[in-house]
């Protein structure tokens, strides 16, 4: 759906789609140039299940397409990066890491972390080294241990608990032993 269209604009259509009962079951995801915060926060009070510019490449569309059909919900990572360094304490205030994460595994954190800094499924199990059924599994029992329903849920846990900040690149780390 995009922002701006003739007739209804995006975030109309997306209210009136997912009010309907017919729509219950859709998950839809915004495909604009304007990334600006209030199509953002619009968008997603909308009922929108992911934000995406239209610069993204076709196989990333495809993706977030697929992780969206399966009940994740996606930002474009400049996004993410823009409203969690708005809203995630500073470095000297970050508090302590959550108890809530005492129940994940050293490789849950390690995969969190890697979350945070918004990489996708296909990039986590590249960086890691694992499959991405494993990476999926990984992410999953994330979600459940945390209670949370969604990969932005997730984020914002890991920037709020310390665990991931602000100033991280968005892509694939660099090669380990680099800079």
């Amino acid at each position: 759906m995009d922002i701006r269209m003739p007739e209804m604009d995006g975030l109309e259509a997306t209210r009136r789609i997912l009010a309907a009962p017919a729509g219950r079951d859709c998950r839809i995801i915004m495909l604009t140039t304007f990334d600006l915060d209030q199509y953002v926060y619009a968008a997603l009070t909308a009922g929108a299940s992911g934000f995406l510019l239209k610069d993204v490449s076709p196989e990333q569309l495809v993706a977030a397409v697929r992780m969206v059909r399966s009940g994740d919900a996606l930002l474009a990572p400049s996004i993410t990066r823009r409203l969690v360094e708005r809203f995630a304490p500073g470095a000297s205030a970050r508090p302590a890491v959550h108890a809530d994460l005492s129940d994940l595994t050293p490789r849950e954190l390690e995969v969190l972390r890697l979350l945070a800094r918004g990489l996708s499924n296909a990039e986590l199990a590249t960086e890691l080294t694992l499959s991405e059924a494993t990476v999926k599994t990984h992410v999953g029992r994330i979600l459940t241990k945390l209670q949370i329903r969604d990969r932005v849920q997730a984020v914002v846990l890991a920037y709020e608990t310390g665990l991931a900040g602000p100033g991280a690149p968005a892509g694939p780390l660099a090669p380990r032993g680099a800079g």
